[in-house]
């Protein structure tokens, strides 16, 4: 299997830190092979370990015993750890799309992306909501046919809509949204998970899943007929479930993703159990992508004290999906 790349993300942000401490603990966290693809001078910044720059993927397997190898990124400007500036967004973003090919020509076996800065990117003219809709355009995959699943130890979810307010996602919901987010999410299960047989749980928008219509009808006009029609390919979906009684462990164990209407009923239980270990992968591309799920964390920059178990669990968890799609293929 070909090495991962890790896009650094913003220089300025924890994204180098993070990605270099996760080499220092390659071997007792059992890391497939990566190189890190960006800046040097953002890991020197804050990071003593050993680093060897590199010019092609094929070299990484050969230095990743003695050193983070380092696909240069010419260059992020002036680096000051916490304060981010439109040459290290344009940085991040060159490095971003420099993994994405490697990985669709097959030069790495998948991405994993630190954080970046979105008000710098969009300060330079970035037309996309974030790094997956880019990484999703770049494969020419629709927006509509990708999902974002936040993945931990013993829970998956998959938001069906995301940077949404809370007054707009009954708008925004429909029944063929709800059904290409669970299908795209099945398909993802069996290709990257290895489940062949994938049991999804879908919540209801309404408390107690709107009691029959009392509390709501997003449950009776869109969800229900969106599990029929899930049900009619043949995928096992339960629901629509209330919502709160969703993510104890026994309810857990009775499926392996949950499908969750707007952004935070997705978000709270992940980030509630496995706030420091929680990956975002996003479903339906070609290629294999995953993120650690936080932010450039601006504010800790540079101080040494960023925690790298998330990027650990990005990269372990790539490098697993990256193996099942090989063994498929």
């Amino acid at each position: 299997m070909t090495p991962l790349a890790v896009a650094l993300g913003d220089p300025a942000g924890i994204g180098p830190e993070v990605v270099a401490k996760a080499w220092a603990v390659r071997d007792a966290a059992a890391l497939p092979a990566f190189f890190a693809v960006g800046d040097p001078r953002s890991v020197a910044a804050v990071w003593d370990g050993p680093v060897r720059r590199i010019n092609d993927p094929a070299d990484a397997g050969a230095v990743f015993a003695e050193a983070l190898p380092i696909l240069q990124i010419d260059d992020g400007g002036a680096i000051t750890p916490g304060t981010p500036n439109t040459a290290g967004a344009r940085c991040a973003l060159d490095a971003l799309e420099l993994a994405v090919g490697l990985a669709r020509t097959g030069a790495a076996s998948g991405i994993v992306t630190a954080p970046v800065a979105k008000a710098e990117l969009y300060a330079i003219g970035f037309a996309h909501a974030g790094q997956t809709e880019f990484i999703a355009e770049r494969c020419g995959v629709a927006a509509e046919n990708v999902a974002m699943m936040l993945a931990g130890p013993t829970l998956r979810t998959v938001p069906v809509t995301i940077h949404v307010a809370l007054r707009a996602v009954p708008q925004a919901l429909s029944v063929d949204l709800i059904v290409s987010r669970a299908r795209t999410t099945a398909r993802a299960l069996q290709r990257d998970f290895g489940i062949e047989a994938p049991r999804l749980a879908i919540a209801g928008l309404n408390p107690h899943a709107g009691e029959k219509g009392a509390l709501g009808r997003e449950e009776i006009d869109l969800i229900e007929p969106a599990i029929a029609a899930l049900r009619g390919e043949g995928i096992a979906v339960a629901g629509p479930l209330p919502a709160d009684t969703m993510f104890h462990a026994r309810a857990r164990a009775q499926y392996d993703a949950a499908i969750c209407l707007y952004h935070d009923q997705a978000l709270i239980p992940i980030k509630t159990l496995h706030f420091d270990e929680g990956v975002n992968v996003t479903l339906g591309l070609p290629i294999v992508r995953t993120s650690p799920d936080h932010g450039t964390a601006f504010d800790i920059a540079g101080r040494g004290i960023a925690v790298e178990q998330a990027t650990v669990a990005a990269i372990r968890l790539a490098g697993e999906c990256a193996a099942r799609r090989i063994k498929r293929a």
